[in-house]
């Protein structure tokens, strides 16, 4: 019996070392691009990427996009052939390594940027990958994150106003999301987005308010006139319209409470 056991346990060894040679490494980049501009990398925090089994849900990597945005003339400039590589050597990337025994259908989400939370958007997409076969030519796996990162800089999140009427400055960082600057007449031209302000008193949708651009890059401004007590939200927004997808605004809040000195 003792001998039986033995032989057993020699046999079922063997098998996991044969399963775990067949495994080959596969070498996978995943690059993420801001819709319309550059590579997401460092400089904004990067991009989450996961990389799953599409069929079991097994997380086979993660990690996350570090780097530069990429070379700009040749990203928003150059006439390059179609399909053509845009990636340079510094440009941000996740280089992952999977083990893969047979070809496995993979699901790659990028989410970020991940220094803007409040701004954060989610690109996926699924393909076939063969063992020992890199997906590493040319810029390797790409997704595309739509969307602007937009920062509410004033008012604060909570601010008390003592008396009405008030004039109350509101104040907006808005960039792509690789962090690249807006500028008038810029590659990526504020006189081309719309940034605006959702105003609501009392949960009530009171008016649009829309922001200039303020002379700084990325910067823009507007002055909300209060001239009732309550609770005021803020939700501002940015919009390209040249790239047809409502997804590309992000919203922030900021609440105001105003109220009378002695009285509601």
């Amino acid at each position: 019996m003792d001998r039986c056991r033995v032989m057993f346990a020699v046999w079922i060894a063997g098998g996991m070392l044969l399963g775990s040679a067949l495994a080959e490494p596969t070498a996978i980049d995943v690059r993420v691009i801001s819709k319309g501009a550059k590579f997401v990398g460092t400089s904004i925090g990067g991009v989450e990427v996961v990389i799953r089994d599409a069929e079991t849900g097994q997380i086979l990597a993660r990690g996350k996009t570090v780097g530069t945005t990429g070379d700009t003339a040749k990203l928003m400039t150059e006439k390059a052939p179609h399909h053509a590589p845009v990636s340079t050597e510094d440009a941000a990337v996740f280089r992952a390594q999977v083990e893969l025994i047979e070809p496995r259908r993979i699901e790659v989400t990028a989410r970020g940027p991940l220094s803007q939370r409040q701004a954060e958007n989610t690109a996926s997409v699924t393909q076939w990958v063969v063992p020992g076969k890199a997906v590493t030519g040319g810029d390797g796996l790409v997704l595309e994150l739509p969307g602007f990162a937009v920062n509410v800089l004033a008012p604060p999140a909570h601010v008390n106003l003592a008396g009405n009427p008030q004039s109350v400055a509101l104040r907006a960082n808005v960039c792509m999301m690789c962090g690249c600057p807006i500028t008038p007449g810029g590659l990526w031209d504020a006189d081309q987005f719309e940034v605006a302000a959702f105003i609501y008193h009392d949960g009530q949708k009171r008016g649009e308010l829309p922001l200039e651009y303020a002379g700084q890059p990325s910067q823009f401004q507007a002055t909300l006139e209060v001239d009732r007590t309550g609770l005021y939200e803020v939700i501002v927004y940015a919009y390209d319209p040249a790239r047809w997808s409502a997804q590309r605004h992000h919203r922030t809040r900021a609440d105001l409470v105003c109220y009378h000195h002695g009285g509601p």
